[in-house]
């Protein structure tokens, strides 16, 4: 039985080398609708702890709040440390509860959106900007096109997408270096495959969301419970290590709005799955 070494670090953007094991900061806005979380003080904790416990990389976006995962993050953290990246989104305008948020790739909001980031993150340029979304109503060219000028502004330092397909990689390929790519994938839901390998094989960070995944049915569960016992460690810290192990170059950005979590999410990369158990786990059906 073979047990898989982890690498513990991954170079973003060929220059930004950053623990595998980040940060995903939308749910330090906590359970409000719209505006600060009822204890604003328990996200900047929380956020001065990830960092005391080894996150360099930072995930947030400016719907995320709106607007004050941002402010949240620069007032624990601002100036930031040496080592520190904080990737940032734009592309979505939400309006009220999570669901309610319509695209808006224009070159305009783009341009009010990035400035906005730089703003309430007191930064002179963002080291990732991902693009939320790709605007079914904007042709892509003319969102890439900005992003592209932005970058060569000295706005944006890489550039990244969300929620896209090979050939949405590609097409943007066509206008800048694509730095990371963002999609839902998990132990449980793979639909997006063939995009994590094709951004292995194009050495593209890849960043899962909602990397613990969700709709385990019993006999999944029971895989899960089967390894997570074995190792000491919980199911959710399971599914985090399976993602560590399944590429090298995936960044995980699992998020929480507790500390003692935290400092669970914090131990994964120190789980050694076996052949065997990555057999078992990928039995899983995604």
């Amino acid at each position: 039985m073979t047990t898989n070494t982890l690498k513990t670090t991954l170079t973003l953007g060929g220059d930004l080398e950053v623990n595998r094991v980040g940060f995903g900061a939308m749910r330090i806005t906590g359970p409000a609708i719209w505006g600060m979380p009822d204890n604003p003080q328990n996200s900047i904790d929380l956020l001065r702890r990830a960092v005391e416990l080894g996150v360099t990389f930072i995930d947030t976006a400016d719907m995320y709040g709106p607007f004050t995962s941002e402010q949240l993050i620069a007032d624990a953290l601002h100036p930031y440390a040496d080592r520190l990246v904080v990737g940032t989104k734009g592309g979505l305008v939400r309006f009220g509860p999570w669901a309610d948020f319509n695209n808006d790739a224009t070159p305009q909001h783009l341009h009010d959106a990035l400035n906005g980031s730089l703003q309430r993150l007191r930064l002179d340029h963002i080291d990732l900007y991902q693009l939320h979304r790709i605007d079914p109503n904007v042709p892509a060219e003319r969102s890439f096109g900005f992003l592209k000028q932005a970058q060569q502004d000295g706005k944006i330092r890489h550039l990244g997408l969300s929620e896209v397909s090979v050939d949405e990689i590609q097409k943007a390929q066509e206008f800048f270096t694509v730095a990371s790519v963002q999609n839902r994938y998990s132990v449980y839901n793979r639909e997006w495959e063939s995009v994590l390998d094709y951004c292995q094989q194009q050495g593209i960070v890849f960043i899962p969301w909602f990397p613990i995944g969700g709709g385990m049915d019993a006999k999944n569960d029971a895989i899960m419970q089967r390894v997570a016992d074995a190792h000491g460690v919980t199911t959710h810290q399971i599914a985090l290590s399976w993602l560590l192990h399944r590429a090298d170059n995936i960044l995980l950005i699992p998020g929480t709005s507790s500390i003692d979590h935290l400092e669970e999410n914090m131990q994964v990369g120190r789980i050694a799955l076996s052949d065997d158990d990555m057999a078992t786990l990928n039995s899983i059906a995604g």
